[in-house]
């Protein structure tokens, strides 16, 4: 069964920007489920713990979530960081 934090690893994993919101309503589209803003914020710090960085070979130091504004708002959106991207091509030979 999977978790909040494989679904939010798995929109994040697309390498694209996800705000708090496109998150939820890709979750909830997708499972039924609905998780507020708080819930989801916690599963996206999780992605930088070490049982997330081993379940989803991630790099084990360094950061691997990035935080950044969203353009003219107050809002910020996540997004994996390319040393994530390059781990993966390094590892998987791609």
């Amino acid at each position: 069964m999977e978790t909040l934090d494989d679904y939010v690893m798995r929109c994040l994993s697309d390498m694209q920007p996800w705000t708090f919101w496109s998150i939820q309503a890709k979750i909830h589209d997708k499972t039924g489920k609905f998780y507020g803003e708080p819930t989801i914020s916690q599963a996206i710090r999780n992605v930088r713990k070490d049982y997330m960085r081993d379940r989803y070979d991630l790099p084990r130091t360094g950061e691997v979530v990035l935080k950044e504004r969203i353009p003219e708002s107050k809002g910020y959106q996540y997004r994996l960081s390319p040393a994530v991207l390059k781990h993966w091509s390094e590892n998987n030979g791609v």
